[in-house]
């Protein structure tokens, strides 16, 4: 807010901005002249309908953005009000909807695994003093269990609701009806981490992050971490500076995080086998920006293509290091989020539900600029 009225105190911000897209004459700041009511009616008339993204230091990409947001609340409240209480349905009507409902439960179970075998687990990456990053997988495996565990059972429980062995209760009819929606049930969200990706996205960006936790158990550590697949992202970024801080005997509260920007993260499979793990702290990949785009050749942020809404972000390598010791150099302060809502609640550990840290992005233009933008890091895409 502090960007936007300097920005709009500014004359020359103003001027820049309706230059830029020739904007100057029909966004010329005027009162206009004393007259009847009439001249006041003309004289409003002859504004644009349609204020120009520019203008306000949007990149254009915002007004899709905005087109989109307005379609999705549309669609969510037509679902809402159109139900899918199978209750409802009746004769060959109400036998459709328990089918759909029966295939789709059988199917998100085909794809779920089995919970992880904590017990190997605890034995090949025991807690140790000096690698907190098994401490770090014990516990992602355990929160993602518990989640494993409320959506078999809640899926067994609706199977034998629809054969008559059980009483549909109110609680499992509502996860019938958001299965039905393609959304994920509120059931499921109590124990899951953030996401706004609905049903079939969700069930697919889930078996993926309990694919990546199995390779850690049966390969190892990845070389390069995968920050948008860790269920508490917090801890992962704790352990890496409990690492440091023990291996130098530094207190924990005395360091923070530098950044160096590497290549693209295509064909991560590759990289992991001819990358060589850091001597200090870590490898990530899976970020996207919104808003900007990341120059691969200048190593520093760019502005959109046309159209695009989202790019890659670089593997970045985490190194720890004593506050007051980072790389001075230009850049921009981006915050990164779990998901595009940007906003979330402090939980008891004393962390936000949503927001997970600050990086530091190189750029050549003044911070306020990608403020104006509205760029950040995003761990995971909504669709």
């Amino acid at each position: 807010s502090r960007c936007y009225f300097f920005f709009f105190q500014a004359e020359d911000g103003i001027r820049d901005a309706q230059e830029s897209r020739g904007l100057g004459d029909v966004y010329k700041r005027q009162v206009p002249d004393l007259g009847q009511y009439e001249d006041y009616i003309h004289f409003i008339n002859k504004m644009p309908n349609k204020q120009e993204a520019e203008l306000f230091g949007f990149h254009p990409n915002a007004e899709i953005t905005r087109d989109l947001k307005e379609t999705d609340q549309l669609c969510s409240s037509l679902l809402l009000v159109s139900g899918s209480n199978i209750s409802k349905g009746s004769g060959s009507d109400g036998e459709t909807q328990e089918s759909k409902l029966v295939s789709i439960c059988k199917e998100i179970s085909s794809k779920l695994p089995k919970r992880f075998d904590t017990e190997i687990a605890q034995v090949k990456y025991p807690v140790s003093y000096s690698n907190s990053m098994n401490t770090v997988l014990l516990q992602e495996i355990e929160r993602y269990n518990a989640l494993i565990k409320v959506i078999s059972t809640s899926l067994t429980q609706i199977e034998d609701a629809l054969k008559g062995k059980i009483v549909m209760s109110e609680q499992i009819e509502k996860v019938c009806a958001s299965i039905l929606l393609g959304l994920v049930p509120d059931m499921w969200k109590k124990k899951s981490y953030p996401s706004l990706k609905p049903l079939a996205s969700y069930i697919s960006d889930l078996v993926e992050r309990l694919h990546y936790f199995q390779s850690w158990i049966d390969k190892g550590p990845p070389k390069i971490q995968w920050l948008s697949g860790f269920f508490f992202t917090q801890s992962f970024l704790t352990g890496i500076l409990q690492n440091f801080a023990r291996k130098y005997t530094i207190a924990i509260d005395h360091l923070t995080f530098d950044f160096e920007f590497l290549q693209e993260p295509t064909n991560i499979q590759e990289l992991q086998q001819s990358f060589e793990k850091p001597k200090e702290g870590s490898y990530i990949y899976g970020l996207y920006l919104e808003g900007c785009r990341w120059d691969f050749d200048e190593k520093k942020l760019g502005e959109s293509f046309p159209k695009i809404l989202y790019s890659t972000a670089p593997i970045i390598w985490l190194k720890p290091c004593e506050i007051g010791k980072e790389s001075n150099f230009k850049h921009y302060k981006c915050p990164v989020y779990k998901t595009s809502e940007r906003r979330g609640i402090l939980s008891t550990t004393g962390h936000s539900t949503n927001f997970i840290m600050n990086i530091h992005l190189a750029t050549d233009v003044e911070e306020a600029h990608w403020i104006k933008r509205g760029v950040a890091l995003l761990c995971q895409l909504s669709d």
